[in-house]
């Protein structure tokens, strides 16, 4: 079987684009004539989704409004977070653990992605978890970092000191990998640095336990994040082709 609900985590505001985001979500910001949001929703009903679960927070009303706008036939419901100011993203995951109960894809809300990167996590090999990689030459301080052991993952991290690879912020979890990764977040939760957890410490607190977590190489697709101004340029290199294609094809 594969994932027929994907669950994106859109509830933060963005502060790191500012101006930009003063007054909108990052996921509702511009990319060659969509929003970031429409672009993910689109390439995962086209790739085969079913439905889609939207985490929101700041301005919520104004996702609300943008959903409705959509030409979609996939339903898309919406989960608001209210500590979305207050916690970090593994609180995002809290508030939808309820949909952690079968088959389920998860992204961020600021990884844009062409749809063949949605149908490589939909066909890779069965694993309790699967994370989605990209390698490069060089990585920052901001990239989440991953080793890796063949298709095994060790360790996931933005300080981990040994890596070979990035995470995209594409994941896939099979039933039984759904309910641990939502069984350990809401345990992590209930102590008083949960709040300040990426749900992303869960998935290497899982690799470290013997939870079955696998990567999938998206090497050579195209992808990219939305965490700072001069991010959009590139977004907007990536999306310019899918924007002109679907002009070529309206018209």
């Amino acid at each position: 079987m594969t994932p027929e609900r994907a669950i994106i985590l859109s509830a933060g505001q963005g502060k790191r684009l500012l101006p930009l985001t003063e007054d909108r979500p990052k996921c509702l910001l511009d990319l060659s004539g969509r929003s970031l949001l429409a672009w993910q929703l689109m390439h995962l009903e086209r790739a085969g989704l079913q439905e889609a679960v939207v985490v929101t927070g700041f301005r919520h009303e104004a996702v609300e409004a943008e959903i409705a706008q959509l030409d979609l036939k996939m339903p898309v419901r919406l989960v608001f977070n209210p500590f979305y100011a207050l916690a970090d993203n593994l609180a995002s995951t809290w508030v939808v653990r309820g949909e952690f109960d079968r088959e389920v894809l998860l992204i961020n809300g600021d990884t844009l992605f062409e749809q063949a990167v949605a149908e490589r996590m939909l066909a890779a090999p069965e694993a309790e978890i699967t994370v989605g990689i990209d390698r490069k030459t060089a990585y920052d301080t901001d990239d989440m970092k991953v080793l890796t052991d063949g298709d095994r993952l060790l360790a996931i991290g933005k300080t981990i000191e040994a890596y070979d690879a990035e995470s995209i912020g594409f994941l896939r979890f099979s039933a039984d990998g759904a309910a641990k990764f939502a069984a350990r977040g809401e345990m992590i939760l209930r102590k008083a640095e949960g709040l300040r957890r990426w749900y992303l410490s869960v998935i290497d607190e899982l690799a470290n336990s013997g939870v079955d977590v696998r990567v999938q190489s998206l090497e050579g697709l195209e992808w990219g994040e939305m965490d700072f101004p001069h991010d959009v340029d590139n977004l907007n290199r990536i999306s310019r082709p899918w924007a002109e294609q679907l002009a070529v094809v309206r018209a």
